[in-house]
């Protein structure tokens, strides 16, 4: 019966989620080009409050939850799971206070309405795969800009996204090199729940009444050993939040 709803709801999510990405193109450009970073980015925290909002057409529900009492001001790179696309929006929005940029792929820089402007000129770290010194120099870039700016990033450690919720084995690579431009940053865990569950069919059609969940965990400091040691650390946490 899900599967069915999601034939008939489908469009009408995946339509609006388009039409948000249109209306913001120029709202984006226009708020930087005329008044800069911190009006471009309010912009971009609505826009993703309207993009992860379309979920709800199909039935769907967006859950964040943060009990830490994270430091205002300090660096922090959140290490969470990766379920699907949708993952970004809502860390985007509810992590805007910290100003949390992204490891995304060069190639989406070119040809996404609102995505590709705010990946040019947002202040995350843009990497060509095929390019491992390109690649290291934009994430250590991001991690002096952390430090100078204050900033904090998310990064998806397991590499690539999970299509069942199995947690995949956490890499350390992109955490070593931020934590070496950035060594007081604290390290936050985020357990992503359910949203693997609305793409369960792929793009189309999209699952439906499916509940998602954003959990932010205890935070873990530098000094708590290798970086080895606190990306492991950071994946323990996040399967015990994720039973599994």
């Amino acid at each position: 019966m899900r599967k069915f709803l999601g034939y008939i709801l489908s469009p009408i999510a995946i339509i609006a989620f388009m039409v948000v990405l249109v209306i913001f193109q120029p709202l984006q450009w226009l708020a930087y080009k005329l008044f800069g970073y911190s009006a471009h980015k309010k912009v971009v925290d609505l826009l993703n409050l309207c993009l992860f909002s379309t979920v709800y057409l199909v039935g769907n529900t967006v859950t964040f939850t943060n009990k830490q009492n994270l430091p205002a001001g300090r660096p922090i790179i959140f290490m969470a799971n990766h379920q699907s696309l949708l993952d970004i929006p809502p860390l985007i929005y509810y992590l805007r206070k910290y100003h949390a940029k992204f490891i995304s792929k060069i190639e989406l820089t070119r040809g996404i309405p609102s995505i590709s402007y705010n990946l040019k000129v947002g202040g995350g770290a843009n990497i060509d795969r095929n390019d491992p010194r390109q690649s290291l120099m934009e994430i250590g870039k991001l991690g002096t800009r952390m430090k100078e700016k204050r900033w904090s990033a998310v990064i998806f450690p397991e590499g690539t996204r999970s299509k069942t919720g199995k947690v995949k084995p956490f890499q350390a690579g992109g955490i070593a090199i931020i934590l070496k431009k950035c060594p007081d940053a604290l390290i936050v865990p985020i357990a992503i729940d359910g949203s693997w569950e609305m793409i369960k069919y792929g793009l189309y059609p999209l699952n439906t009444f499916t509940k998602m969940t954003w959990q932010v965990l205890e935070p873990i400091e530098p000094g708590f050993g290798t970086v080895e040691e606190i990306v492991k650390e950071a994946e323990n946490r996040i399967k015990i939040a994720l039973n599994q």
